[in-house]
């Protein structure tokens, strides 16, 4: 039976997260030859092809194909088919997530959206907002959040999510209150802001207004309020526990986000009975949840039972990634297995095709370090393809305070103020080191160091690791 274009896109928004059926489908598309549009073919040709083309974009996206979904926007352009207000908003969202992603990426879409006249979309205009705000860049997020002649709630909420990831909460404090109207996702934002600017009681606080004003939370806020939870040491049980039972006892659904948040929030908190019931009452595991999971063992001296639910993960058929290998190389550097991280760090490509980042080498240094290996330690950081950042020289700095070599603390201890020269926590860090070893005179070197250079001292806060 031949398929129409028609057919061909029902099918394709049919099976949207069905990668076999989306990539047969695209095979179909490609013989039939809807994708290519005649310069003097009619409208209605064009338009099809637009539309399949969106899907295409769209499906790619939601299997992780950012790259896919970038190049089916330059063929796109190529073949003559003319994007449209729908095409912008998935390939904005391509860009912020695709490890390959930039301002100036943006900006090139930026201008095509405004070419093709489709900024005048309030949906267009609020994905570039967001863009922007992902990029630290709150200048051209204001402008074009400024240029939008009517503010929706949608738009709004996602100005304030910028203000708020760029550590203005007075702009998104006053914008939440000058909003004409506000929904459950306007007051999540200025919670999750903030959380994410280390302010927990005040994302507790307004947490409590929220629920004042009758706004019911939805999952968002739950995670949020769990996270805030999880970063206090005051009361932290106690309330946390308060969310949980009030999940309960509403029957709301402990689905894989709620569970994940529940599941770190009691790691976090040293309640680590309380984590395993949640994991094991859930019914649906993500590879978030088994991290959340392996993290709390790792924390709470569980190092054995960590790497045991990790060899579980695998004969599932889950797929570690990143932060599974964070999790997991942290429980090896602490339980002091290092032939058992080593072999785990060099599987990660290998085996499960996960490049190791920066946190994975820093895991190394720290597993090596405090096993006593020095020199491989050192060796190992100067094999890294990329400079390291203060956590790895850190792990190694703390290495050689454990086992007391003063040449290499000397080395390390440069490079860290180099690193990092107005970061008041290095001086203090440094001073406190030399302090235990009743070096005095070098102790007070570096308290001095903090006054004279006019370095900031970071209020602290407490946090339970």
């Amino acid at each position: 039976m031949p398929h129409s274009a028609e057919s061909l896109l029902q099918l394709l928004q049919r099976f949207p997260r069905h990668r076999n059926q989306v990539q047969q489908i695209h095979s179909l598309i490609i013989i039939k030859g809807y994708l290519v549009c005649e310069t003097n073919g009619q409208s209605s040709s064009k338009w099809k092809s637009t539309l399949l083309y969106n899907g295409l974009i769209r499906a790619h996206l939601g299997f992780g194909q950012t790259r896919k979904s970038l190049l089916l926007f330059a063929q796109m352009l190529s073949h003559r088919a003319p994007p449209n207000g729908y095409t912008f908003p998935d390939l904005v969202k391509a860009v912020s997530s695709s490890s390959s992603g930039s301002p100036c990426l943006g900006k090139t879409l930026h201008a095509q959206a405004a070419k093709r006249g489709v900024l005048r979309d309030p949906f267009v205009r609020t994905s570039f907002v967001s863009f922007y705000a992902e990029y630290g860049e709150l200048g051209n997020a204001c402008k074009v959040f400024e240029e939008m002649s009517e503010r929706c709630v949608v738009a709004c909420n996602a100005m304030i999510d910028a203000f708020c990831k760029n550590g203005d909460m007075g702009s998104a404090l006053l914008l939440f209150e000058r909003m004409p109207e506000r929904d459950v996702v306007s007051w999540t934002s200025v919670v999750n802001g903030f959380r994410i600017n280390q302010r927990f009681s005040e994302a507790i606080q307004f947490f409590s207004k929220l629920m004042s004003c009758s706004v019911k939370p939805n999952e968002a806020t739950y995670v949020t309020l769990l996270s805030s939870c999880a970063s206090l040491n005051w009361g932290a049980v106690y309330l946390g526990k308060q969310v949980h039972g009030y999940l309960v006892r509403s029957e709301i659904q402990l689905n894989v986000f709620i569970g994940t948040a529940l599941i770190d929030f009691y790691g976090k908190t040293g309640s680590l009975n309380a984590a395993i019931n949640v994991f094991d009452q859930m019914m649906l595991k993500e590879i978030c949840t088994w991290n959340a999971m392996i993290s709390a063992l790792s924390s709470t001296g569980q190092e054995k039972e960590a790497l045991d639910l990790f060899e579980r993960l695998k004969m599932e058929e889950m797929q570690p990634n990143e932060v599974t290998f964070v999790a997991v190389l942290t429980a090896c550097a602490r339980g002091r297995l290092v032939e058992y991280g080593l072999n785990l760090f060099r599987s990660m490509s290998l085996d499960f095709g996960v490049v190791p980042t920066m946190n994975h080498y820093g895991c190394i240094t720290d597993l090596l370090g405090r096993a006593g290996f020095l020199r491989e330690a050192t060796e190992f950081v100067k094999s890294m393809p990329f400079e390291p950042d203060a956590s790895v020289l850190g792990a190694l700095f703390g290495a050689c305070k454990i086992h007391g070599t003063t040449d290499l603390e000397n080395e390390v201890r440069k490079e860290l103020l180099e690193l990092q020269a107005q970061h008041s926590r290095l001086y203090v860090v440094l001073s406190n080191i030399n302090a235990d070893m009743k070096r005095w005179d070098h102790a007070a070197d570096f308290r001095k160091k903090i006054v004279n250079a006019g370095v900031q001292k970071i209020p602290a806060y407490s946090v339970i690791a």
